[in-house]
């Protein structure tokens, strides 16, 4: 006679309050999520592109930012990144049964990005990319680098983002931002051959 190990597993959901003198943030998130987003950080297309990391990721997010936007975007980028994080971070836990690693390549015309990732616990950002615009739309694009940089030492990841090919800064910016919503999903996913283990020689991560 045989049983089945049935593996429970906890909700993978949190939600994030974060307050300085520039800025005010709210972050929820459900890692299994359907990929919806509510999105709200008073520029444009850095919604935009939060948007397809809750799309391909399939990752429910909602993000409310209130900003000194009146200065610039720095902050707001910076700040959101850093809630997003601190979010992973908790929604994940201990990081039992996951993949862990993550990868993916994503093209839109021209343009052509990978990310890879490792949810170790060890924050390391390298971003190879040469955007050919300062600007798309309201976002200067020197930001997205202060974005994953906030995201990586909260969330406590490796991150790797180099954009292979690209002419037009939005196709640049918009592979980076599905590459890691893919790369995010492939590492989050819990492996069943894993179990409850965590997947780490150390025994945690």
């Amino acid at each position: 006679m045989t049983t089945n190990l049935i593996v429970s597993h906890p909700d993978r959901i949190a939600v994030v309050d974060r307050q300085t003198s520039e800025t005010r943030i709210r972050v929820a998130i459900n890692l299994d999520g359907k990929g919806s987003s509510r999105l709200a950080t008073g520029i444009g297309f850095f919604d935009h592109m939060l948007d397809q990391i809750a799309r391909h990721g399939l990752i429910d997010l909602d993000i409310a930012c209130e900003g000194d936007l009146h200065i610039d975007g720095h902050h707001t980028v910076e700040d959101v990144g850093i809630t997003v994080g601190q979010a992973f971070a908790r929604a994940v836990g201990d990081k039992k049964g996951i993949r862990r690693y993550g990868h993916a390549y994503v093209p839109l015309d021209e343009a052509l990005s990978r990310v890879v990732v490792d949810f170790s616990g060890r924050p390391g950002l390298h971003m190879e990319v040469a955007f050919t615009s300062g600007m798309i739309g309201q976002l200067d694009t020197q930001l997205v680098f202060e974005f994953f940089q906030g995201f990586v030492n909260h969330a406590g990841v490796s991150l790797h983002i180099d954009n292979l090919k690209g002419v037009n800064a939005h196709h640049q910016c918009e592979t980076i931002f599905k590459a890691f919503a893919r790369a995010l999903r492939m590492a989050l996913e819990r492996d069943p051959r894993l179990g409850d283990v965590i997947p780490s020689t150390k025994g945690s991560l």
